[in-house]
């Protein structure tokens, strides 16, 4: 296959600065220690953190006619990422983002949808865009076009092409279930956020939540916890509870995108899954140590080496979940 990863979705242009206590009042202004750019969204910081740890990545998406565009693009290619396949989109903008990050690390963000609605694979990039190993999806519920049924048409014939797939979402509610359910089926590895996963089922319970998507028919379950860590639920009983790193957080925006990355780059080079889920972590804790997605992710070994120096939280009781496997 030409494509180790290819990384399909939300691509979007981000503006970040911190640390941002509130914004001025009126019209005045304050000052911030940090100010930088990053092309982040659900496949565009997988894509990179993906391409800096070797893999050769293609990048799927759409970006419109106009400065952010051409800087997003730009951008990919400095990583090698292929960017063939990325669709200048007539009539929209390249989604953009403003994130006043705050002294926490949170991420407040103020977003302009764009261009991540108006891209569509059409038959003619069938074969392109699943001449790879894996097949990420990030961003469902931004992808307006693509989520009428078409992301499922894709992920079906790439299993039956024998890409593994991956699959993250955008997800704030109940209703946006109905865009996601007809995928689970031709996922192999269901990925969101542990606020993703519970806006999508309604449920408060991790291990209620886990069983819930499962029984969609996705082939394993991994809900990010942030700092409590990663769970890992598959459809043979497998179970893993991986502790977070112990790190400064700087900024924790494209944490769970970085995450995915990393699973992939696992998955790539063909570690067990308790390996992958902790090179996720890995990939995840190194991009909140800096601002902006991605920041701190250098390469492979540097990742590899933060992995074995870096310790992990303990475990907590009182969340009775997590435990060293």
């Amino acid at each position: 296959m030409k494509f180790d990863y290819t990384s399909m979705g939300f691509y979007t242009f981000d503006a970040l600065c911190r640390p941002v206590v509130e914004l001025p009042a009126n019209g005045g202004t304050s000052f911030v220690d940090e100010f930088t750019l990053a092309v982040s969204g659900a496949a565009g910081s997988a894509s990179i953190v993906a391409a800096k740890h070797g893999l050769k990545v293609q990048a799927v998406g759409g970006v419109g006619h106009d400065d952010m565009g051409d800087w997003v693009l730009t951008k990919l290619a400095q990583y090698g990422i292929d960017t063939t396949n990325m669709q200048r989109c007539a009539g929209f903008s390249t989604s953009s983002s403003i994130v006043p990050t705050q002294p926490d690390g949170t991420r407040p963000a103020l977003h302009k949808r764009g261009a991540t609605a108006g891209f569509y694979v059409s038959d003619d990039m069938v074969d392109q865009v699943l001449d790879t190993k894996i097949l990420h999806i990030g961003g469902v519920g931004l992808m307006d076009r693509m989520d009428q049924g078409r992301n499922a048409e894709i992920m079906t014939e790439a299993q039956k092409r024998g890409c593994t797939t991956t699959l993250d979402v955008f997800a704030s509610t109940r209703n946006d279930f109905a865009a996601i359910q007809p995928l689970l089926a031709q996922t192999d590895y269901f990925m969101p956020s542990e606020e993703e996963a519970m806006a999508l089922s309604g449920l408060s319970d991790l291990e209620d939540i886990a069983s819930f998507l499962l029984d969609q028919g996705t082939g394993a379950v991994i809900l990010t916890l942030g700092a409590k860590g990663a769970m890992y639920r598959d459809n043979k009983g497998e179970r893993l509870d991986i502790p977070a790193y112990q790190i400064d957080v700087v900024c924790t925006c494209g944490c769970g995108d970085c995450f995915n990355a990393g699973f992939a780059t696992g998955l790539h080079q063909g570690m067990s899954i308790e390996d992958c889920m902790r090179i996720g972590q890995a990939s995840s804790a190194q991009n909140a140590m800096g601002l902006g997605s991605q920041a701190v992710v250098k390469d492979l070994g540097a990742t590899l080496q933060f992995m074995k120096n870096t310790p992990t939280q303990p475990p907590s009781p009182a969340q009775g979940l997590l435990h060293e496997v």
